[in-house]
C-alpha cells in the first residue's frame, strides 16, 4: 500500500507549486513579448540567459501544464471510480463541463464586447478572421485550427489555442478508457502516444503557428502525465528514489529555458521530451512527502497554482492595461522591470475574484444539479492504493 501525501480530498502542494511556476511563466512571457525584461536595467546586473529563460518560455510552460492535467484528471478517476476503465461518462464530463464552461462563455462575451465596442488589443481585423469565427472556433474546440490557417488572434483570444487541445483530448479519454479497458494495454498505448510528440512536432514544420498549437504534440503531453498517473499508482517509491525523481525532474525542467537552443541543437524536437519526461519524474517524486519548509516559504507560487485556469484566461486583460500605461508614461524600457511587479499581483487578484465569486459557485451548483450526491469527492471503494489529490 502506498502512502498518499495528502488524505483523500486534499491537496499536493508540489503539484500546486508546480502548476504555479507554469501559469507563473505564461504570464511573465506574454508581458516580456511588449516590455522585454532583457533591455531593461536588470539587463545589467544579471545574465541575459537567466533573463531571456524567464521572459521566453511560456509555451514551454503550457506542455507542462498539459502533465500536469492529465496526471490530476487521470488521478481523480482512479481515485473516484478505481479505475479508469469504470469511469463514468455522464458524471466525467458534468464535472469537466462544470469546471470550463462559466469561465470559457464569460471571457466569450467579455471579448466579443471589447470587439464590438472597438478597444485597442481586442479588435479582431486579421484577414480570413472575423468575431464569428473566432466564437465558432472557441466554442468548436478548434481555435487553435482556425489560427493555424488565419494567423494570431489577439491575445486575449489566442489563449485559448491550449484548452481546445486539453477538451478534445478529455472528450475522448473516457472512451478509450472504456473501449481498451486493460490497464497493460492503456499504458502501453499511452506510452507509444507520449513518445510520438517530437515526431508529430517535425511533422508541421511547413507552419509555426500549427506546429506549435496542433492537438497532436500537446495531446500527447497530456498523455505523459496519465502515463504517470497510472504508473505510480500500485508503485511505492522508496524515499530515496522520490528524492532521486525530484532532483532529475527539476534540474530537467530548469534545463529546457536555460539551455533550450543547446538542448534543440542536440535533440531536435526531442527537447520537447526532456521538458515532458522531467514533468512527469518530478510529479511522481512529489508523491513522496519532502521537507515541509520549501513547500510552506513556496504558499505564493501555489496559490497561483490553485487559480491557474482562471489566471490563464483573465491574465491577458491585466496585461494590456499595464501595457497601455506603460505607453501612456512614456515607455521607458529601462525601468520597464517595475511593470512586473503589479503584474503578478493584479493577475492573482482578478483570478481570485473570479473564481470565488463566479467559477468556483458555478462549478458547485452545476454538479450539485447535475449530479447530486454524486457530485461530491468522496474517497475512493476498498481495494488497491489510489492516487488522491485535488
Amino acid at each position: 500500500m502506498n502512502v498518499s501525501l495528502v488524505q483523500a480530498g486534499g491537496r499536493n502542494p508540489g503539484i500546486d507549486a508546480l502548476r504555479g511556476a507554469s501559469i507563473l511563466m505564461v504570464v511573465l512571457h506574454h508581458l516580456a513579448l511588449r516590455i522585454p525584461l532583457r533591455d531593461t536595467a536588470l539587463g545589467d546586473v544579471l545574465p541575459r540567459r537567466l533573463l531571456n529563460a524567464l521572459s521566453y518560455n511560456g509555451y514551454e510552460a503550457v506542455f507542462v501544464f498539459f502533465v500536469v492535467s492529465g496526471f490530476l484528471i487521470a488521478s481523480h478517476s482512479l481515485r473516484r471510480w478505481g479505475a479508469l476503465s469504470a469511469i463514468d461518462l455522464r458524471a466525467f464530463y458534468v464535472r469537466r463541463g462544470a469546471r470550463i464552461l462559466p469561465c470559457l462563455l464569460l471571457l466569450l462575451a467579455v471579448l466579443a464586447a471589447l470587439h464590438l465596442a472597438g478597444v485597442p488589443f481586442y479588435v479582431i481585423d486579421g484577414e480570413g478572421q472575423s468575431l464569428g469565427g473566432a466564437l465558432f472556433s472557441a466554442l468548436g474546440l478548434h481555435l487553435n485550427w482556425y489560427e493555424g490557417r488565419t494567423g494570431w488572434l489577439p491575445g486575449g483570444w489566442d489563449v485559448l489555442w491550449s484548452l481546445s487541445i486539453e477538451e478534445v483530448f478529455y472528450l475522448g479519454f473516457p472512451l478509450v478508457c472504456l473501449l481498451v479497458r486493460g490497464r497493460a494495454l492503456l499504458i502501453v498505448l499511452l506510452a507509444l502516444f507520449a513518445l510520438s510528440l517530437p515526431f508529430t512536432r517535425a511533422a508541421l514544420a511547413g507552419n509555426e503557428i500549427w506546429q506549435e498549437k496542433a492537438y497532436l504534440p500537446g495531446m500527447a503531453a497530456i498523455a505523459t502525465g496519465v502515463l504517470t498517473a497510472l504508473l505510480i499508482e500500485r508503485w511505492h517509491a522508496p524515499r530515496r528514489t522520490a528524492r532521486l525523481l525530484r532532483l532529475a525532474g527539476g534540474l530537467g525542467l530548469l534545463a529546457v529555458p536555460l539551455y533550450g537552443r543547446e538542448l534543440w541543437a542536440s535533440f531536435g524536437n526531442g527537447y520537447m521530451l526532456v521538458l515532458t519526461g522531467s514533468a512527469a519524474m518530478l510529479i511522481a517524486g512529489l508523491q513522496q512527502p519532502g521537507p515541509g519548509a520549501p513547500m510552506r516559504a513556496l504558499g505564493w507560487l501555489r496559490a497561483f497554482g490553485r487559480l491557474s485556469y482562471e489566471i490563464y484566461l483573465t491574465h491577458m486583460f491585466v496585461v494590456f492595461a499595464l501595457v497601455a500605461l506603460y505607453r501612456h508614461g512614456g515607455s521607458d524600457v529601462r525601468s520597464g522591470f517595475w511593470w512586473y511587479l503589479p503584474l503578478l499581483a493584479l493577475c492573482w487578484a482578478l483570478g481570485a475574484l473570479v473564481a470565488r465569486f463566479y467559477s468556483d459557485p458555478c462549478d458547485r451548483a452545476l454538479r450539485r444539479r447535475w449530479l447530486g450526491a454524486r457530485g461530491r469527492d468522496v474517497p475512493a471503494p476498498p481495494g488497491p492504493r489510489r492516487v488522491s489529490l485535488e
